[in-house]
């Protein structure tokens, strides 16, 4: 019997109705959620309420949905609000309905190599925008790629995301998830771009073989080799995938950090220089059936590592083994028995074969020689700088047409984003190719316009690539009303060109509005005009307790503030509206003041001495059937 989850049903902070679970995690729950406000579906991550008593994850919690926030990036779920409803604290989030890689792996295994990449390309996406933005994930695994039913990929989850300028030097735990924490967060527990790097290799492994690269009885098996062993080539586990994705897999789980693509930016150029080198037989090579393996679902769960198990043990080690060693990431393996059935071709019968395909081939040898010797290839020249491009393309043959300049936010200042052929494209050999190269991430800064007239500020704005955004107005004794006082970014801050800044502009000086309301005409602006205000009449008249002409109404109010120079709207009075009066008298002292009031008047009791205990009304102030102001006092007096 499943107990029910006592959060389904509730209704958070008033706003967010809880519908479903859908995934549990170390650290918290996520349900599918309602914003009642605004009818839209969306993902509530909640605190486990043990973790919510702990003010350090409370702060990563939060800091998780402000970290976040500042990431525009269309492969970054999007955190909408963040908050606390007496022991839950929670983040809502964009609800992506489909699965997790993890699914994905759990139900077929390996992928073949270009669904692999196609997944790969928008996670490096996601993180590289974190890592230029300033941020580190520190948690990169299966579970945290999105994949929508619509085929976008997002990333998720940046709980454990951190400054990359924090020193992160931890003594008594480790925290994320065992099978994909780096050597130096083994070691010391230091984190910057390098470390989602080193899990998006892992990642990238597991989704060529459909296993992890490194298991074991216990976590602290499983980072000892972290920290001692390298990360298998893909091709040992999966025989046929193409040596640039083994190359990919070294490059990103190098267990120096120093050796690692700097960030997720510059994994993302090399994944995309791989995949132009690859054939399209290469990148949809079928991977074989994946092993069956139990899979421990808490080795997959965020956790805190206990620093004393990352402390090294002793391995059992295969002699056989001893003395083989890569030197290099890029190094081509040893040589090893071949492991297909059959064992190694024989030398004779490869010769015998090639022999074979020359007799066939020879007739025709000269007309592809004449019909191909003309051409070449655009070599791969993806995230190379303009003058190794150059010199790529000149041992090819081949020359520079132009060379063009695009911003990018992926790919590194001064380097290929593309190339016009593209990269493996036949062209003819001595032709030219047209390089786009990268100005970098299109930023601007917010130039200063404090105490520039509004419009100024907008023109000052528009030259320099951004756009006017919203519009507020404070009082300021320091800045002259309509002038700006403050931008939000702040003067000097870098924004995407196109980006929005919003202004806080003055109203000038406070001035407190005196009330005028009861004073005629002439004296009320005159009192308005000395207070450096000015004065208007509305149309229109009230009825009110005031007399004919005098102020009945005034916008604003009295004792508000206002800017000097504003204008106050004056509404004139009328006269009271005249009401008739209904007869009381003989009547009981609760019925008449009843129908006194409902006819709009205010009741008084006059009893003297004899009416003390009496109940009937023996008088009223004004007769019956006169007209009396609405609003005024009839004495009723008691007998």
């Amino acid at each position: 019997m499943t107990l029910q989850d006592p959060l389904v049903g509730q209704v958070l902070d008033g706003r967010y109705r809880v519908d479903a679970r859908i995934a549990v995690g170390g650290m918290a729950t996520v349900y599918r959620a309602l914003d009642v406000r605004l009818d839209r579906v969306l993902a509530l991550k909640v605190m486990h309420p043990a973790l919510a008593a702990d003010g350090a994850f409370v702060e990563r919690f939060i800091r998780e949905a402000k970290s976040v926030a500042r990431l525009a990036h269309p492969n970054v779920v999007q955190v909408f609000d963040q908050g606390t409803d007496g022991t839950y604290v929670y983040l809502a989030m964009e609800y992506i309905a489909g699965c997790t890689l993890r699914d994905v792996l759990r139900e077929r295994g390996a992928l073949q190599p270009r669904a692999a990449l196609d997944i790969l390309e928008p996670v490096l996406a996601a993180l590289g925008a974190a890592h230029r933005a300033g941020f580190v994930h520190r948690d990169m695994k299966p579970e945290n790629v999105l994949i929508g039913d619509d085929g976008r990929v997002k990333v998720a989850d940046f709980g454990l995301v951190r400054s990359v300028d924090s020193v992160t030097n931890t003594t008594g735990a480790v925290l994320g998830t065992v099978a994909y924490l780096a050597p130096e967060q083994v070691e010391s527990g230091a984190a910057d771009p390098r470390v989602d790097v080193y899990a998006c290799g892992v990642v990238l492994y597991e989704m060529l073989t459909g296993e992890k690269p490194h298991d074991g009885d216990s976590p602290a098996v499983i980072l000892y080799k972290h920290l001692h062993e390298n990360v298998p080539a893909p091709s040992v586990t999966v025989p046929g995938l193409a040596y640039e994705l083994d190359e990919l897999v070294a490059l990103g789980t190098a267990r120096n950090p120093e050796v690692r693509p700097y960030d997720a930016v510059a994994l993302l150029a090399a994944v995309r220089e791989a995949r132009g080198r690859l054939s399209d037989a290469q990148l949809d090579a079928v991977p074989p059936q994946a092993l069956s393996q139990a899979h421990d679902i808490a080795e997959d769960r965020t956790s805190v590592i206990p620093r004393s198990l990352t402390v090294p043990r002793p391995l059992p080690v295969n002699e056989e083994d001893e003395g083989v060693l890569r030197t290099s990431p890029f190094e081509a393996p040893p040589a090893a028995p071949d492991r297909r059935r059959g064992g190694r071709r024989s030398r004779r019968g490869l010769v015998t074969l090639i022999v074979a395909v020359l007799i066939v081939l020879g007739a025709g040898a000269g007309v592809w020689y004449i019909n191909s010797g003309q051409f070449t290839k655009v070599p791969p020249l993806l995230a190379k700088t303009q003058a190794q491009a150059t010199a790529r393309l000149k041992e090819a043959g081949l020359d520079v047409r132009s060379v063009e300049h695009a911003y990018s936010d992926t790919v590194k200042r001064g380097t290929v984003i593309s190339t016009d052929p593209a990269a493996g494209a036949r062209i003819r050999s001595n032709d030219s190719v047209t390089l786009t190269v990268s100005d970098g991430p299109e930023t601007v800064n917010v130039p200063d316009v404090q105490g520039r007239t509004l419009a100024r500020a907008k023109a000052l704005l528009r030259a320099d690539g951004l756009e006017p955004g919203m519009v507020t107005r404070e009082f300021s004794d320091d800045v002259p009303k309509g002038s700006v006082i403050s931008t939000d970014p702040g003067a000097g801050s870098k924004r995407h060109a196109g980006a929005a800044v919003a202004f806080v502009v003055s109203k000038g000086s406070p001035v407190d509005v005196p009330d005028v309301t009861g004073d005629s005409l002439d004296d009320a602006r005159q009192g308005l005009q000395e207070a450096g205000l000015k004065v208007t009449v509305s149309a229109t008249e009230v009825s009110s307790q005031y007399d004919q002409g005098q102020v009945a109404q005034q916008t604003p109010a009295g004792d508000a503030q206002a800017a000097q120079g504003d204008t106050v709207t004056l509404t004139l009075s009328k006269g009271p509206e005249m009401v008739e009066v209904p007869n009381v008298v003989g009547a009981g002292v609760d019925a008449a003041t009843k129908l006194l009031e409902q006819s709009g008047f205010q009741v008084k009791e006059d009893r003297g001495l004899l009416g003390l205990f009496g109940n009937t009304v023996k008088k009223q102030s004004v007769d019956a059937g006169e007209q009396a102001p609405k609003g005024s006092t009839i004495t009723i007096t008691i007998r």
